[in-house]
């Protein structure tokens, strides 16, 4: 089977983890301990969060004044870079003889998106009041209102295609393990000449994972994160996780919107695009997740069987 996981940003740090190297190397390694008994069964794409990363990059760009800060688009290059490492070197120690490959995906977004005329990604460091309403006026930033102070806030286009897919399924014939688009990918528009240019603005990340599935024909999707699946009535007194869930139960759940929202949706569109097996869970469940024992399954309403509570 052609698998591709998507790690919630939780594989890097975990909730309230400082962003620190050895931190997230320490997570990763155990991150690649779970995925290599995937990977000694199934061909693997690996997708993952870089939101914290992120964060950390325009920080430290900003704190050097002598030159601009460098573009959103850039700044999700070098996160992709940078986790991609950390991530292959301890996937390539936990499956001996396994060739692994970090690749730099861009993914293609519509710069007539609705979501570039209301942004709501916020990104990078939070300001005071003052600070943020200069940033805004000189650099023609959106400001939204964070806690105590203000951050920059980016358009959350949705993807529609991804470049490099011809070279990833090369990668994956070869029986490469591939890391890509990580952190939904460096968003790129294409212009009326056919080139591609760095847009700043950050993709839905598990929207980004069921594309890359979709195009790959892949024959499961897991988005994998730091709970056991999708519960019903999440963080209330009966909490109770479900083995499947469908489009029609999203409303009667209540999903906390964020995270867990977005994967549905997510899980919902590829199950919906392509038929395939798609599914949430533990990163440390990967193998019953896949095998339909933990976790919950998606699936479309024109595919769904009779949804149960997890027993």
């Amino acid at each position: 089977m052609l698998i591709v996981v998507a790690l919630g940003g939780n594989a890097l740090l975990r909730r309230d983890d400082p962003v620190e190297a050895d931190v997230q190397r320490r997570n990763l390694a155990m991150a690649a301990h779970a995925l290599s008994k995937l990977a000694r069964d199934h061909e693997i794409v690996i997708t993952h969060g870089n939101a914290a990363q992120v964060g950390l990059l325009a920080l430290q760009s900003e704190a050097y004044r002598k030159v601009a800060p460098y573009p959103l688009d850039v700044l999700g290059a070098e996160s992709e870079g940078m986790i991609g490492y950390v991530l292959e070197q301890e996937l390539a120690n936990a499956i001996p003889g396994r060739d692994v490959a970090t690749l730099l995906t861009q993914v293609v977004v519509d710069p007539r998106d609705p979501a570039f005329g209301d942004p709501t990604k916020r990104v990078g460091p939070r300001y005071d009041t003052i600070e943020a309403r200069g940033l805004a006026a000189v650099r023609g930033w959106t400001i939204a209102p964070d806690g105590d102070g203000w951050r920059r806030v980016v358009a959350s286009p949705a993807p529609l295609d991804i470049v490099e897919v011809r070279a990833i399924e090369a990668l994956v014939d070869a029986g490469v393990v591939v890391i890509c688009a990580g952190g939904g990918g460096i968003p790129v528009t294409i212009d009326e000449h056919g080139m591609l240019n760095g847009v700043e603005a950050a993709v839905p990340k598990d929207r980004a994972a069921a594309l890359l599935a979709a195009r790959l024909g892949a024959d499961a999707l897991l988005l994998l994160t730091d709970v056991d699946g999708v519960y019903a009535e999440f963080g209330r007194p009966g909490a109770c996780r479900l083995a499947a869930v469908t489009e029609r139960d999203v409303e009667r759940i209540g999903l906390p919107p964020g995270g867990m929202e977005a994967k549905v949706e997510a899980a919902l569109w590829f199950s919906a695009t392509t038929g395939q097996q798609v599914a949430i869970g533990s990163l440390d469940d990967a193998m019953g997740v896949l095998r339909g024992e933990r976790g919950t399954r998606v699936v479309a309403l024109d595919r769904a069987a009779v949804v149960q509570h997890a027993s």
